[in-house]
């Protein structure tokens, strides 16, 4: 397997979901990030990025092998993540995956997929997450060659911007159901998903 550093998103500010911070919202008996965080672990090093301290998302990652990448201006938007986290990526990484914080659904065994694509179409530079239907979604891979760009943005648009000037570049790996794209942002879609569970509980 190849080893790829992994920036994990989660410095954002939750602001859709009615001042409860979904990161934090127990899964299984763990918040959020810190169930994606260990799947993370187990693809490659991760690079978390996070609002700046004190704040209750350092303590979900107590004792994980990760490094918390503090981003003092968070509130810009999700390219300052991008910017601060790229910062700590080692100099001589071949790629980076981006991986968004709040994909429930999101396995090992999906981001071991799409990590493993880069192998097997190297003639891409970008490589991503899809649906089982063919839809983009998470998590996205950029060879090292699209590092600056990341670097550039600002705003809080993403690598969207990215993605979209080297869209003839961009590999789809199809991932299981709706794995790569489902995201918890609301109330709503919190129960939503609760609600769909085995007897309506969090999974382990």
């Amino acid at each position: 397997m190849i080893e790829i550093p992994i920036i994990l998103l989660a410095a954002g500010q939750s602001s859709r979901m009615g001042g409860t911070d979904k990161l934090m919202q127990p899964v299984g008996g763990v918040p959020l990030l810190r169930r994606v965080a260990q799947r993370a672990i187990a693809v490659g090093p991760v690079f978390v990025a996070l609002p700046p301290m004190p704040h209750p998302r350092y303590t979900a990652l107590k004792d994980l092998d990760v490094l918390p990448v503090e981003i003092p201006d968070a509130r810009e938007g999700i390219n300052a993540s991008l910017k601060g986290a790229m910062a700590a990526i080692p100099a001589d990484a071949k790629a980076v995956m981006i991986l968004l914080s709040d994909l429930p659904d999101l396995t090992t065994a999906d981001l071991r997929n799409v990590l493993q694509s880069v192998k097997t179409h190297p003639a891409n530079r970008i490589w991503r997450g899809a649906t089982n239907q063919g839809v983009p979604g998470h998590p996205v891979i950029f060879d090292r060659s699209l590092f600056a760009e990341l670097t550039d943005l600002t705003g809080d648009s993403g690598a969207q911007s990215v993605v979209r000037r080297h869209k003839d570049a961009v590999h789809l790996h199809r991932l299981p159901s709706q794995n790569a794209l489902l995201d918890l942002d609301t109330p709503q879609d919190w129960s939503e998903w609760v609600a769909r569970q085995p007897s309506g509980l969090h999974p382990k």
